[in-house]
Order: C-alpha cells, then sequence, then structure tokens
C-alpha cells in the first residue's frame, strides 16, 4: 500500500507543478476521443491547452524548478536521454526543432494526446486551433518539404526520416490540427472526422468501461489502458515506483484534475480485474478510519490511517515508530558494484579487533520481545491504525527531533493492565538488566515510564494511544469526543508541507555533511535528500499540504487527492 501511494502521491505532484497558476474553468465539450484511432494505451485531454502551457512558462515554480538540483539530476537521467532522443528524431522527420516555441505555436484550446506504442513513443495530438493561427505556424509555412496526401478527401502532409525510421504527418480539418509520428493514425483521425463509420478509441470496451465509473471532466483528463501498459518492459524499466505486482490489480484508471482558487483535487478511477483477489476494507474498517480522522491534531507534519492492518503490520508500526526505531533492510542494489583497484592489501589493522569466532552481539530490535504485543493484538483485532508524525528544531537550532503517536481502534475495549505490561515486557530487555525505567506512573489523564525512555500510553475504551510526545497525546485525547465529519474510507493520509519543509531541509544538510558537498567538484552528483529532493520541496513552497482520500466501491477504488496552494 505505502509503495502505490508513493507512486500515486509522486504522479500527481509533478501534474500539479504544471497546473500551477492556472484558475479557471473552461465550459463542457465533447471529448475528442471520438475522432482518436483505437488502439491507443494512454489518453490526456486538457480543455484548454494553450491556458495551461502560457501559465506554466510564467509561473514561479517553473523557474525554481528549471534551476533546482532536482532538474539537475532529471537532465542526467535515462528518462530524459530518452524523451531527448525521441525528441531529436522528431525534429529530424519533421525539419523543425521541436522547442518550446515549436509547442506553443501548436497549442489550441482543447487539445488530446493519444500514446499508441511506449517505447517508439508514437502518439496522436490533436488541437483546436483556428485555421489563421494554424496558418501562422511554422509547421504549416514549411508544408512544400513534405510530401502530400490524402485521406477522406483531405489533403495532409507526410515526411520519413530514412535513418531514424521516424514519421511526422500533420492535417488541419473542421477547425482542428492534427499531428501524428505514423501516417496510418493521421489518415484513420481524418476519416473519422468526415464521418467515416470506423472504430474509434472511444468505441472500445476498455475505455467504454472506464469511462463509465466517471463523471464530468475535469480541466484535464488522463485514462489509462493498464492491461497494456503494465505487461510493457518499457512501463517496468522507466516506472520508478517498481510497483508492477499492485498495478497488475487494475484493468484501467481514469484520472480527473480540477481547479478552483487555491485548491486543486485530482479524482481517480482505477478499475479491478475481476478475480484478482484483492478484497477491499470491510465496512467496519472503512467507519473505523473516519473515527481516526478526528483525532488528528490540526498542526501535525504528516499523518496516515489505514484500514483493518493485518497483526504483523500493526507490531511493525509500534517497533519501528515507537518500541524500538531503527534503520530497516538496505534496498537491493540493482547496479553492479565497482571494481576498486587497491595496492593487493584486503584488510587494514582495525580488522584486527572483529571478532570471527563469535556470533554478533544482538541489536536492540533483535533482542526484544514481541511476544506479549502479538498476544495483545491477536486478542483484539485492530480495525484501523492511524500514525501520526511531525518535528521540532531542538532550542539550539541544530538538531531536528521527531514526535510520533500511534492509534489503534480495536473491536473491543483494550485491557488497560495488560497493555502497559505487554509494552514494557517488549523494551525491558532494550533497557536494562533490572527493572529500572519500566516503571508506569500516572500523569494527568495518561501514564508515562519513569525512566528515560520518552513513551506515554492511554487507553479509552476501544481506543489505544501510544506516543513518544505526551502534548500530542493530550491533544488527540481532547478530541476524542469530537464528531466523525467525513465518510468512511478504506485510507487516508496527509503531509503538512508548509509546516515540515523548512525542518526537512534543515535534517538533510546535516546528515549530507553540506560542507563537504560544497568542497567537491562541481561535476558531482548532488546529494539525493539535501539537495535533489529539498529543491524540488523548495521549487513547490507554494504548495502548503497534501492529502490522500482511498475509497473502496467493489470492483472499482475510488481516490482523491488534494493539493491546497498558499497563494
Amino acid at each position: 500500500m505505502k509503495r502505490w501511494l508513493i507512486s500515486l502521491f509522486l504522479g500527481s505532484l509533478f501534474l500539479g507543478v504544471a497546473l500551477a497558476a492556472y484558475h479557471s474553468f473552461a465550459p463542457e465539450q465533447s471529448s475528442l476521443a471520438r475522432y482518436a484511432p483505437p488502439g491507443a494505451l494512454l489518453y490526456l485531454e486538457a480543455k484548454d491547452f494553450s491556458g495551461l502551457l502560457t501559465n506554466w512558462n510564467s509561473s514561479h515554480e517553473k523557474q525554481q524548478w528549471l534551476q533546482s538540483a532536482d532538474y539537475e539530476v532529471f537532465s542526467r537521467s535515462r528518462l530524459f536521454l530518452r524523451l531527448k532522443e525521441a525528441s531529436d528524431q522528431f525534429a529530424s522527420a519533421a525539419g523543425l526543432p521541436a522547442d518550446v516555441n515549436f509547442v506553443s505555436q501548436v497549442a489550441g484550446s482543447q487539445s488530446a494526446l493519444a500514446l499508441y506504442d511506449i517505447g517508439k513513443l508514437q502518439f496522436l495530438y490533436i488541437t483546436k486551433l483556428d485555421s489563421s493561427q494554424a496558418e501562422q505556424t511554422e509547421l504549416l509555412q514549411s508544408r512544400a518539404k513534405f510530401e502530400t496526401r490524402n485521406a477522406a478527401g483531405t489533403p495532409f502532409y507526410l515526411r520519413t526520416d530514412p535513418e531514424a525510421g521516424r514519421q511526422v504527418a500533420f492535417a488541419t480539418s473542421g477547425g482542428y490540427l492534427f499531428l501524428a509520428t505514423r501516417e496510418d493514425l493521421l489518415a484513420s483521425a481524418l476519416e473519422l472526422i468526415a464521418g467515416n463509420n470506423n472504430p474509434a478509441l472511444e468505441s472500445e470496451a476498455w475505455w467504454t468501461r472506464s469511462l463509465s465509473a466517471k463523471g464530468k471532466p475535469g480541466d484535464l483528463r488522463m485514462v489509462l489502458n493498464l492491461e497494456k501498459i503494465v505487461p510493457s518492459p518499457y512501463f517496468r524499466s522507466y516506472w520508478i515506483q517498481k510497483n508492477i505486482t499492485d498495478m497488475k490489480a487494475y484493468s484501467t484508471a481514469v484520472s480527473d484534475l480540477f481547479l478552483s482558487g487555491s485548491e486543486y483535487r485530482e479524482e481517480r478511477v482505477l478499475l479491478k480485474k475481476s478475480g484478482n483477489g484483492v478484497e477491499g476494507a470491510s465496512p467496519t474498517g472503512r467507519a473505523a478510519v473516519a473515527e481516526l480522522m478526528r483525532l488528528v491534531p490540526m498542526d501535525e507534519g504528516a499523518y496516515q490511517i489505514s484500514s483493518n492492518p493485518p497483526a504483523d503490520a500493526s507490531l511493525s508500526l509500534l517497533e519501528t515508530k515507537l518500541l524500538a526505531p531503527h534503520p530497516g533492510p538496505g534496498v537491493a542494489s540493482q547496479i553492479a558494484p565497482q571494481v576498486q583497484l587497491t595496492s593487493g592489501n584486503t584488510g587494514g589493522s582495525g580488522d584486527l579487533e572483529t571478532r570471527i569466532d563469535e556470533p554478533p552481539l544482538e541489536t536492540p530490535a533483535q533482542a526484544a520481545s514481541s511476544d506479549s504485543i502479538k498476544s495483545l493484538l491477536a486478542q483484539n483485532p485492530v480495525l484501523a491504525s492511524l500514525n501520526v508524525w511531525s518535528t521540532e528544531i531542538g532550542p539550539n537550532g541544530v538538531f531536528v527531533r521527531f514526535h510520533t503517536a500511534v492509534v489503534f481502534l480495536g473491536k473491543s475495549d483494550w485491557n488497560e493492565s495488560a497493555m502497559r505490561s505487554a509494552v514494557v515486557g517488549f523494551i525491558r530487555p532494550m533497557l536494562t538488566a533490572s527493572d529500572l525505567g519500566t516503571a508506569w506512573q500516572s500523569a494527568s489523564n495518561h501514564w508515562e515510564l519513569d525512566g528515560l525512555w520518552p513513551l506515554s500510553a492511554a487507553v479509552r475504551g476501544k481506543y489505544l494511544f501510544l506516543s513518544d510526545d505526551p502534548k500530542i497525546l493530550d491533544e488527540m485525547l481532547s478530541r476524542i469526543g469530537r464528531p466523525a465529519n467525513v465518510p468512511p474510507a478504506s485510507f487516508i493520509a496527509g503531509f503538512n508541507h508548509a509546516r515540515e519543509g523548512a525542518p526537512f531541509a534543515r535534517l538533510t544538510r546535516l546528515l549530507d555533511d553540506q560542507r563537504a558537498a560544497s568542497a567537491s567538484s562541481a561535476d558531482r552528483t548532488p546529494e539525493f535528500f539535501s539537495e535533489n529532493i529539498a529543491s524540488l520541496s523548495s521549487a513547490l513552497s507554494a504548495v502548503s499540504s497534501e492529502k490522500i482520500v482511498v475509497r473502496d466501491s467493489g470492483d472499482r477504488e475510488l481516490q482523491t487527492v488534494t493539493y491546497e496552494w498558499a497563494n
């Protein structure tokens, strides 16, 4: 679920960047899919592409991003180089530079892009463009360099680059400009707009099934045929989240982006494959998520609420966030190791202190006994779990501290005494050989450990609270009487970017040691967190918060992603 959330979050984030200054709605329009031939894998339609492009080019976000370390890293990536190669091949076939000026000239109002081949990037582009505007474009003014063809009584123009095997074809008809990278795609589109009774993209079964689950289109709509996209080797190579198994559970997806003032809202529908084995959250689990949402403090950095978490997932949440925080397993490298050529020495003097006849000492995470926690969770299944976390810059202005709280909403009331005993049984091996620091003492409305371990706990009927910050715990306890004000959902998560952006940058600069980085060569790769990700955060500083709500509806999954802008 986390990988799927990350993939969705990152996809929406870059979509929001491209729309940073657009705040108006266009009138209802018929989809241009009626002019697109069948067989497309991905379809993207904008109500006003020219307006979107103009606002993006003049936006502060674009200027910041192009100067950022994130863009520098992206410009070196395999994906960027692959796109540049395709752009150069298109320019060679068209005899025109495929630059920003070219895109601006061919950008009309209602526009659509249908992608037919991911590897070869074969597409059909349709845009509503006045004939007088179309005649002013360099593309139409250079038609004498193209071969003239005909489809459905309409002339079109074709040029081929034999070396790269690329084609560029274009035509104007009915107030639209058509541009394609295959002759047959353009000819089929001209036949469709002429009224010939040929199959179109909107008549395909997967398209009809996808759009039957959607309502009014947004300012930008994307439709994906996942049954064809996911098996593609190019998708597996370039899809950074690598969550192919998760994506295989869905057949199609539709995403609509709505723009309204300082809020961008993306509505997604993902249709499940029949018999995919993926079970949705139970009705009680979805209702429990709505119950926990009321406990989230207003000024916290981030939160995540999951329905019906398995017992091992609940145990892992407690262990990694509160009871035994430790680094998780490293990500397996997909790059061959570099050979270090040395003088032939295979060790150093420091290796003399390494014992090879004794097993390594157990780490705290290994030494802890989880049997007591497992037993507690087994006796009372968790309907929903809430994890809240935030950061705080220390009094000296140097260190960044993390604060976390976990809440479990059980099927029945929790046994408070058993909870305290289970927690102590888990942490005792990590703290002391005796019982020092493992006794609970009563605070105002919760329990706290009497040692240096910062842990507070409370039980309120079916609610179990654990936190390393009593302030967060007290705030959540004060909200328990409030009514639930959100509909049932299977998953809800949010991130307060305005609050957490600066602490994240400060923390990562310390971890990456920016003094050493600044002293290195100019052509070095930027540090991933303190430069790459931090620069993206800075470019998107006007995005104050993000929120995702996931709801299960039988054969489909509904997702709503909301971005709040500070201006």
